[in-house]
């Protein structure tokens, strides 16, 4: 076994005096017919260090474990890729990039989707310290999927302010689609997809875990994540817990100006954005010859403060101390609970590989604040202003059918069926239930070694079905003939619309030596949401009258993608432009009515014309330094509408990235330390569209310590990492925050240290 994965170590020799085995795949050997009393052999394999083991009969040993050290011996890194890795990634002519664990270990921040803004074209809209959701060349909310275990993450994600319920460690591998992919994923796909993929099967007679510890000094964050994993032969499973505590995290400002009004910050905390996180997931998987299956349980539960000076301007008359303590929750504040289970089960038979994908998920999320009257409204008896229950279940089939070398076909279907339920005294969205089923076939074509083609068409039926809804309090009515009228007034009614699209791709991939051309056209289409028909009513994390549109069409996109990418053993160099237009853009339009104050805004839609692109490149200097360097921008029209030759809100400014990192030698008890120092450029922002305001350009430094150390001297190496953002404490604004809207600038310097300490037998 090895001494550090106590993994099997197969082809091992066993030699002895008259005495000879090898070890198997399992790592298992025998020794027969040992007639002394003692016997010495010797126990070598190619890359680990020899081991002399002295079996003496009297002892009566029927099984003996062995452990191996890897070897010292020092070697040029060497990289094998097999087809199903990168020659895959080079063949499919679709923009995407892979992200390992190694990644996410070294990157790791606050939320999954923060980890992954260092990638090129990939950016977040963060809703204070721990949330965030994806934004993928400026498009952000549905118009990203973000799908688990073959199965899209369906919660409330329209809301600016509502993040991704989804635990972030234990992830091992992450592939992000950049450009339509309604093709097979559906809906929602239409700007992307971030596709965060099973993890790999635990090998035979396998225990492994880790214990993951993490401190942060902005907000003061505790958290701890443990997991284990075990497979014997044909059944395995894995499980793991994970819990943060937070308080309000600090801003490098001592006074905030909202809405013309000046907020003092107390000890520059951004109070009551405080919050706690607990996450629970089990799965049990059986794989056995052709088959593999794996069901897989999570709880997400996370509790967090909103920044009590942006929900209504409660401080000014608030009678809740928000000073009094850094770590309390109070009103206004979120309670998130996402249950989810899901089945992956691959059949293998002939030349045909069938995926079945099963999944239910119910979201239920709970938004309190102070019970104040607005309008007609009578003060409510409770906090709980919204309530959404969601149930949503869905079935993915797929088979993947290989006639001969050169083709490889895919033919699908997806179905889904939400149920959405609300409560509160606070009314923006109606209940409503909405099923969708899509059918999609593309193929792969092998045309040379080098030269890939792929094409294939989808088509979906979709299907809305909202729900009526009355005010629960009399509003005041003035009739035609001078008298008054006391009414429930309807906000929704009960309607039913339907929806049909089709999806098309097609690309070429073109390999030639070290250098890789992709060149791809898509179609895609999204669904117009509840929120985007139905919506009529006040939302207060905004400070805001949103009204939805019962005559809006599915979105549509056109897009082409060029991806050029050379990669040699000293350098790399990568170009990905696109061009995008939408036919029917969806987008809320602030007007020039008001209700009770507040600016109506309205859900419309405009023809969009977007440009952009991803550049980056990296270098190995001097063996142990490597450097890289990305940049990213995108531009966008109106091309008519009410905000014609604007931009779309949202959009991200031209920004940068440069990143060194430096392995040292080994020093006293670090192993393989590296040093790594992230400069991020940011542009202004000065193309908005009203009411966004002007974001200030910005510069960041951002640093960190990765290193192994053997601290209970038994080679399972502890993983530390030590890391200093925002070093130089900036003032700067992020044009994608949620909070950007109020004026409250990202969080100041941070130092945290995580620890991850793995074990195994």
């Amino acid at each position: 076994m090895n001494i550090r994965t106590s993994q099997p170590i197969e082809g091992a020799n066993i030699i002895g005096k008259g005495i000879f085995s090898i070890s198997s795949a399992t790592g298992a050997f025998t020794i027969n017919n040992v007639v002394k009393d003692s016997c010495t052999f010797i126990i070598s394999h190619l890359g680990y260090a020899s081991k002399t083991v002295t079996v003496i009969k009297k002892q009566k040993i029927e099984t003996l474990l062995v452990y191996l050290n890897e070897s010292s011996t020092t070697l040029e890194e060497v990289e094998i890729f097999g087809k199903l890795k990168r020659s895959a990634v080079k063949e499919t002519p679709i923009v995407s990039h892979t992200i390992s664990k190694e990644f996410l270990d070294k990157n790791r921040e606050n939320s999954l989707m923060q980890t992954l803004s260092k990638i090129p074209g990939v950016s977040t809209i963060n809703i204070g310290s721990g949330q965030s959701k994806p934004v993928i060349r400026g498009l952000g909310f549905n118009r990203v999927s973000v799908v688990q275990n073959g199965i899209k993450h369906e919660a409330q994600q329209w809301g600016n302010d509502h993040g991704l319920e989804i635990d972030q460690y234990g992830i091992e591998n992450i592939k992000i689609i950049k450009g339509p992919a309604s093709l097979v994923y559906g809906s929602d796909a239409i700007a992307g997809v971030v596709d965060i993929q099973p993890n790999k099967i635990p090998f035979y007679n396998s225990l492994l875990g880790e214990v993951n510890i993490l401190g942060e000094t902005n907000n003061n964050l505790l958290g701890i994540s443990a997991a284990i994993e075990a497979r014997k032969v044909k059944w395995f499973y894995r499980g793991r817990l994970t819990y943060r505590d937070y308080g309000d995290y600090k801003v490098p400002t001592e006074r905030i100006n909202y809405e013309n009004y000046i907020f003092e910050l107390h000890d520059n905390n951004l109070r009551n954005t405080a919050g706690k996180e607990t996450n629970a997931s089990f799965s049990l998987g059986y794989v056995f010859n052709h088959i593999k299956s794996e069901t897989f349980f999570s709880n997400v539960h996370a509790k967090n403060g909103f920044f009590a000076n942006a929900h209504g301007l409660e401080v000014r008359t608030s009678s809740i101390d928000y000073d009094s303590s850094n770590r309390d929750i109070d009103l206004p504040f979120h309670r998130v609970n996402h249950f989810k289970i899901t089945n992956n089960t691959s059949v293998t038979t002939g030349k045909h590989t069938l995926h079945f994908d099963l999944g239910f998920q119910n979201n239920y999320r709970e938004e309190h604040s102070e019970p104040v009257p607005h309008g007609y409204m009578p003060k409510p008896s409770n906090s709980k202003e919204r309530e959404f229950n969601k149930n949503t279940y869905s079935l993915n089939v797929k088979d993947k059918f290989k006639p001969n070398t050169q083709h490889d076909f895919v033919a699908g279907i997806n179905v889904e069926f939400q149920n959405n339920n609300i409560g509160g005294w606070g009314f923006l969205i109606p209940e409503y239930n909405r099923f969708t089923i899509g059918v999609f076939i593309y193929d792969q074509f092998e045309i040379g070694s080098n030269l890939h083609f792929l094409a294939g068409i989808r088509y979906d039926y979709g299907l809305v079905d909202t729900k009526s809804y009355y005010d629960w309090f009399p509003s005041t009515i003035n009739n035609r003939d001078g008298s008054t009228s006391h009414v429930n007034l309807q906000r929704a009614q009960n309607k039913t619309l339907n929806f049909g699209n089709i999806s098309a791709s097609t690309g070429l991939s073109y390999i030639r030596k070290k250098t890789t051309y992709k060149l791809n056209i898509g179609k895609s289409f999204r669904m117009p949401l509840a929120n985007e028909l139905a919506s009529d009513g006040v939302n207060y994390h905004m400070y805001r009258y949103e009204k939805g549109n019962l005559n809006l069409d599915s979105e549509e996109s056109y897009q082409l993608d060029i991806d050029i990418n050379h990669t040699s053993k000293q350098f790399s160099v990568g170009i990905s432009p696109f061009f995008n237009l939408f036919d029917n853009y969806i987008y809320l339009n602030p007007t020039s009515n008001y209700y009770e104050t507040l600016q109506i805004y309205e859900y419309t839609q405009s023809k969009v014309f977007r440009v952009g692109g991803e550049i980056n490149a990296s270098t190995t200097v001097l063996k142990n330094l490597q450097l890289e360097a990305s940049a990213e921008y995108v531009y966008s029209r109106q091309a008519n509408g009410a905000k014609k030759d604007f931009t779309i809100p949202f959009s991200p400014p031209l920004s940068g990235l440069f990143s060194a990192n430096y392995q040292f030698k080994n020093f006293l008890f670090l192993t393989k330390p590296q040093l790594i120092a992230d400069f991020r450029i940011t542009a202004a922002q000065n193309e908005i569209v009203p009411p966004e305001e002007k974001t200030e350009g910005y510069q960041i430094l951002n640093m960190s310590l990765v290193t192994e150390m053997d601290i209970f001297k038994n080679n399972q190496l502890v993983e530390m990492r030590v890391k200093l953002n925002n070093v130089f404490n900036t003032k700067y604004y992020n044009h994608t925050s949620f909070y950007r809207l109020i004026d409250v600038p990202e969080a100041g310097r941070n130092l945290s240290i995580s620890l991850t300490i793995p074990f195994n037998k």
